[in-house]
């Protein structure tokens, strides 16, 4: 099945995307001390080295190649939020991430006419991306003796307002992708 250059991009930005957090995750993960927080962002930057292995299998099932993208959603997030200074913070941001990224992922599955491929695929990684959610809200929990609890929500809300704006920016492109291709499916 070839699939539309739209269809082919969007999922060569979430392949990107899972790349780049797997990167960060690694060597973050390599970085930290051995503690639960260290394993568990073990498991979380081989998921999304996972993911990225998934959605460049979804390309090739459609006959189509990655398309070599140079920003990630993620670039985005530090030109508006700038570098998180701390691991809490590392956590906050990621927790806002990793909601955005259900979010976008359940927003594509409702799309009309989507693929099974894609459809298999974003089931499966969206089954991990929930416990990428848990672990990090039960880490940031386990933070408040340290960072204080107000200090943490306050933390979040930053970074979901950062969200926000770099989601504005980014939807308006995947909108019309995702509509180009249910309407191409007309």
């Amino acid at each position: 099945m070839k699939i539309d250059e739209n269809l082919q991009w969007i999922l060569s930005y979430y392949r990107s995307c899972e790349i780049s957090g797997a990167l960060f995750f690694g060597q973050l993960a390599r970085s930290l001390k051995p503690s639960s927080i260290q394993c568990d962002m073990t498991r979380h930057f081989a998921d999304e080295a996972q993911h990225a292995r998934y959605w460049t299998n979804c390309l090739a099932e459609l006959e189509a190649e990655p398309l070599k993208l140079c920003t990630s959603y993620q670039d985005q997030y530090i030109a508006t939020a700038g570098l998180p200074a701390n691991l809490m913070e590392i956590l906050a941001i990621t927790q806002v991430f990793e909601n955005r990224v259900i979010i976008q992922y359940n927003l594509h599955a409702a799309t009309a006419g989507l693929p099974p491929e894609v459809q298999d695929t974003l089931k499966v990684i969206m089954t991990d991306e929930q416990w990428h959610l848990e672990w990090i809200r039960d880490a940031l929990i386990s933070m408040e003796p340290e960072y204080g609890k107000d200090n943490i929500r306050q933390t979040l809300k930053r970074f979901t307002d950062a969200d926000r704006e770099v989601y504005q920016k980014t939807i308006v492109e995947h909108v019309e992708r995702i509509n180009h291709l249910e309407l191409a499916r007309r």
